[in-house]
């Protein structure tokens, strides 16, 4: 009989704390279900996190590993985890902890208890992220929700999900993963759980800020068409500009007080170059996700597990 709680837990260069991490995770998980699973995935790190993580599943017969061949990136290796559940319910959480395991008991309880589908952690201390990482997550989330109309505020990562859902999610074909997006995607009922973030374990964020620019444009595209329709909508409203302005030139000339009309067509120039290279980026955008899935590459490739039955991606 297989576990009734699975637990997915990415890292990448977590060498320093991550048994702690797992320990930890472990004495907390052990409260509601000793004989659940803890699935690492190890997303290419260039230290020691594969020998620490193999190391201690060799100690501790719950915790199984999987290393890929390379770093595909957290969505992708969140994929790889939840590929390999085999519990009832599933947990995804980071390892440094800033997911903090003390909630476990709760959400498990909400779905055991309450017959809560998805149970996800929300924060509720935005004042400890500096001033800047605060307002490009607020930019995003805003724009997230008015363009695709989900409700993604203050979401993480740290979530149970019932194994209908999982199975759900497992059946979403596409190879630029969102996995925060496509969990809601799904629906089911959903309970929040407010979350106040602690310090990190150890190490330091993996995320750069064209990294996390880059999840917020695949992010917005993968759900939403809407940038598409807004460039016949600027399309538009520069027409209407051009034909102001057209009539403008038309009076004074009529009038006979025309003046020399350089700059305004130097003006004009560089805001219609400017509006068609914006939308052929937005354009752009939406052509490479058709390229990625029409290549239908895997989302990863696993090159080392402790588990002799690994499932590999379509």
């Amino acid at each position: 009989m297989g576990p009734t709680l699975s637990l997915v837990i990415p890292a990448h260069n977590e060498a320093t704390h991550i048994e702690s991490s797992l320990r930890t995770i472990l004495r907390d998980v052990d409260a509601v279900d000793p004989s659940s699973e803890v699935i690492v995935v190890d997303d290419g790190s260039n230290d020691e996190t594969w020998n620490v993580v193999r190391r201690l599943s060799q100690l501790e017969p719950r915790v199984r590993a999987i290393r890929l061949s390379r770093r595909f990136g957290k969505e992708a290796a969140i994929c790889a985890g939840l590929m390999q559940v085999r519990g009832l319910a599933v947990i995804v959480m980071d390892s440094d902890l800033q997911h903090p395991p003390a909630l476990i008991p709760q959400m498990y309880k909400a779905w055991r208890d309450e017959g809560c589908d998805v149970v996800e952690a929300v924060t509720s201390n935005r004042d400890s992220r500096s001033w800047s990482a605060d307002r490009g997550g607020r930019l995003f989330y805003t724009l997230f929700r008015r363009l695709s109309n989900m409700d993604l505020g203050n979401a993480t990562d740290f979530k149970l999900m019932d194994r209908r859902v999982v199975d759900a999610w497992a059946q979403l074909p596409e190879r630029t993963t969102f996995f925060r997006g496509m969990s809601a995607w799904t629906g089911f009922r959903r309970r929040q759980i407010p979350m106040t973030v602690p310090t990190r374990a150890g190490g330091r964020s993996q995320w750069s800020a064209l990294q996390l620019m880059g999840l917020a444009v695949d992010s917005i595209t993968s759900f939403s068409a809407v940038p598409v329709y807004l460039i016949p909508l600027a399309g538009l409203l520069f027409f209407i500009f051009g034909a102001a302005l057209a009539l403008q030139s038309l009076y004074y000339k009529l009038e006979g007080s025309g003046r020399e009309g350089f700059p305004t067509v130097i003006i004009v120039q560089v805001v219609l170059g400017s509006v068609l290279l914006f939308s052929l980026g937005i354009i752009g955008q939406y052509i490479v996700k058709i390229y990625d899935e029409v290549k239908a590459r895997p989302r990863f490739i696993v090159a080392e597990s402790t588990d002799t039955e690994v499932s590999h991606p379509d």
